[in-house]
């Protein structure tokens, strides 16, 4: 852990002393679970999730997980003794711990943009691999070797990039992919999240939000003032984020030091 990473993290759960409650904002993919090819075998870091539980059973912290995969998805691998809430598809879908779902639906016209790319990718997927979502078609290339790689990302930019330009569709980069989507983004579901908590209430409570990746750069930006924010990652890249841990261990360090703050 850096010495800056220190100093703030020092200061940060210094803020837990007479806190009644707490706020913890999760990414998962390169966050709580290293990235696999098959990303149904994406189980959290060794420990996590027992930190995780730990965390929950104090009845201290609220913990929420933001994430680009469907909500049911992360219930799943994460595996948590009581499930979180969980926002998927970069915050368009919101999970309860109880089962309920809410899900932003794109306008029709957006929708049959995505319904048309969709099927023509479900026929020709460039040699990468294409998930479709109910707000989203992404092509992903994880585990390709770089010549192809390239190759299927040229291909994918120009079939997405004039579409990105029309009324309710954006273009998402993220690390071996390229989403094009409708909807709330990270930084969105953040967002709401601290509204909810009470527009004072969120600067006086502890807050912090963890992250990898560059789609939780707008996650990273909506934190500053409310709380902290964190690039999990084991390099260190330029970003908005206020400190750098390094996947697992500076990771499971930073949720034993809650542990101990909250408790």
């Amino acid at each position: 852990m850096t010495r800056e990473t220190e100093i703030k993290l020092h200061e940060f759960f210094r803020g837990f002393a007479g806190a009644a409650t707490s706020l913890l904002l999760l990414d998962y993919d390169g966050t709580l679970a290293p990235f696999r090819v098959d990303r149904f075998k994406a189980a959290p870091w060794s420990g996590v999730r027992e930190l995780l539980n730990q965390i929950q059973n104090q009845k201290k912290t609220r913990i929420e997980v933001i994430s680009g995969r469907p909500g049911a998805e992360i219930v799943s691998l994460l595996n948590l003794e009581t499930p979180p809430t969980v926002w998927g598809l970069h915050g368009a879908e919101r999970l309860y711990p109880d089962g309920r779902r809410e899900l932003e639906f794109p306008a029709p016209a957006v929708r049959a943009k995505l319904d048309a790319l969709s099927a023509k990718l479900r026929g020709d997927a460039f040699g990468g691999l294409f998930e479709e979502k109910p707000n989203a078609a992404v092509m992903h290339w994880r585990g390709v070797a770089p010549p192809k790689a390239r190759a299927i990302e040229e291909r994918t930019r120009e079939l997405f990039e004039p579409l990105a330009e029309n009324d309710g569709l954006q273009l998402l980069d993220f690390e071996c992919g390229l989403e094009l989507r409708a909807g709330r983004d990270k930084g969105g579901a953040v967002k709401a999240i601290l509204e909810e908590v009470g527009a004072g209430g969120a600067a006086k409570i502890p807050a912090a939000y963890l992250g990898d990746d560059l789609t939780d750069e707008t996650a990273f930006a909506a934190m500053k003032g409310p709380g902290l924010s964190a690039l999990v990652r084991r390099e260190r890249r330029r970003t908005q984020a206020e400190i750098w841990l390094r996947p697992p261990e500076e990771l499971r360090a930073f949720l034993r030091m809650w542990i101990e703050a909250a408790g």
